[in-house]
């Protein structure tokens, strides 16, 4: 019987924080170092083309994250990395969003649309006496088997900051879900795009867990001969 292949070694993956001046990064940034990841902030079509990997963090609001995507010209370049040259990508918070074909945060305006999803407010004020934002450490439930959660039905702690939630029609592409009021995607996967609604870098061990699974996809699609 042959040995086991051994684990792909994530160390020295290069991560491209993709810079649209839209939120701390330095948190993110720091996270991956830890797991031994070499991160570059840039926006530069170069720098990203070369990177193994995409991250796109995000705080604030829907549509000024998209103004920014435009501003600096980067979502022919992400559409291009992305969804045709097919590099890993995961989104953060807002960066989960942004995948969307539509936001309704200050009005309606257009995503990314990359998946089949809306962004909406929580209506749970009245309806069960939460407050908005959801603010603070909460269950996601895994549901679906991806690189990212693992086993099915397990769950696990993230730190959540957010008014606004992916309302998603394609239900096949939910990995995890969360609840405050209602249940929502907290993460969801469609090939090569991966993205979560809480925040790993903030998420202590769990998050660090979930950053490492997502530095270990992408050294494994990189060790894997291309089709």
């Amino acid at each position: 019987m042959s040995p086991e292949k051994p684990a792909p070694d994530a160390r020295h993956c290069r991560v491209a924080l993709i810079d649209y001046e839209f939120g701390n990064v330095r948190s993110v940034a720091n996270a991956l170092e830890v797991l031994g990841a070499v991160v570059q902030l840039s926006r530069d079509e170069e720098v990203l083309h070369q990177a193994d990997a995409l991250i796109l963090p995000g705080v604030g609001a829907f549509a000024d994250g998209m103004a920014n995507l435009r501003r600096f010209g980067l979502i022919p370049v992400l559409e291009r990395l992305v969804l045709d040259e097919k590099k890993p990508f995961l989104g953060i918070c807002v960066g989960m969003q942004l995948l969307a074909k539509t936001g309704w945060e200050g009005g309606h305006h257009a995503g990314l649309g990359w998946i089949d999803a809306e962004v909406v407010r929580f209506e749970v004020e009245q309806t069960h006496n939460l407050k908005v934002p959801h603010v603070g450490w909460n269950n996601v439930r895994t549901i679906r088997d991806s690189a990212l959660t693992g086993a099915v039905d397990v769950a696990h702690t993230f730190y959540f900051v957010h008014s606004y939630y992916l309302r998603c029609n394609e239900p096949n592409i939910v990995a995890g879900t969360c609840e405050y009021g209602i249940e929502f995607p907290a993460i969801i996967q469609q090939g090569n795009i991966h993205a979560v609604q809480f925040h790993p870098e903030k998420s202590q061990k769990h998050g660090l867990a979930l950053l490492s699974s997502f530095l270990t996809l992408v050294t494994t699609a990189k060790e894997s001969p291309a089709c």
